[in-house]
């Protein structure tokens, strides 16, 4: 979804390169208009800048959701239910400390055994904070409630 702010600047030749069609210049021919492919310009690079924050930002630690049947999430429960689980997903390159940017360093370049063996990640994660439980009926109508199942805040947890 596009914010309403550059909506109407998105029905145009960038908005076709951007999704995957042929690539627009951003020199574009309304120079010679008396000034007006200036204009253009800029709002194409302003609708540029926006959706590179935008793509970066979808990027870093955040919540997000799936719609998954109660039975799909293995938990042993029969029911057909439909719920809305939440879970934490993203980078977290900004929280990165002093020893984040030491192992990442050691681990790309170290012959060092231990750091070889062993699974290490060099990053923060992005985990849950906090968390809410999840209501459902199964399919012998009995309710359920199953606490702490979906997140509702994450963090970059080191």
């Amino acid at each position: 979804m596009q914010p309403a702010s550059i909506a109407h600047l998105l029905h145009t030749p960038l908005d076709q390169h951007i999704q995957g069609g042929s690539p627009i210049s951003l020199m574009g021919s309304g120079a010679e208009e008396g000034g007006s492919g200036n204009a253009m310009v800029r709002n194409q690079r302003r609708v540029l800048s926006v959706i590179r924050s935008r793509n970066k930002a979808e990027r870093e630690c955040r919540l997000k959701s799936l719609q998954l049947r109660v039975k799909d999430l293995g938990l042993g429960y029969d029911s057909e239910e439909i719920i809305l689980f939440k879970y934490c997903s993203g980078s977290c390159s900004k929280a990165r400390t002093n020893h984040d940017l030491t192992l990442s360093l050691l681990l790309q370049k170290s012959d060092i055994p231990a750091l070889i063996e062993e699974k290490i990640f060099s990053d923060p994660c992005c985990r849950p904070t906090h968390y809410e439980d999840v209501a459902f009926l199964d399919d012998n109508n009995q309710w359920h409630n199953v606490e702490k199942l979906s997140a509702s805040a994450c963090s970059c947890e080191s």
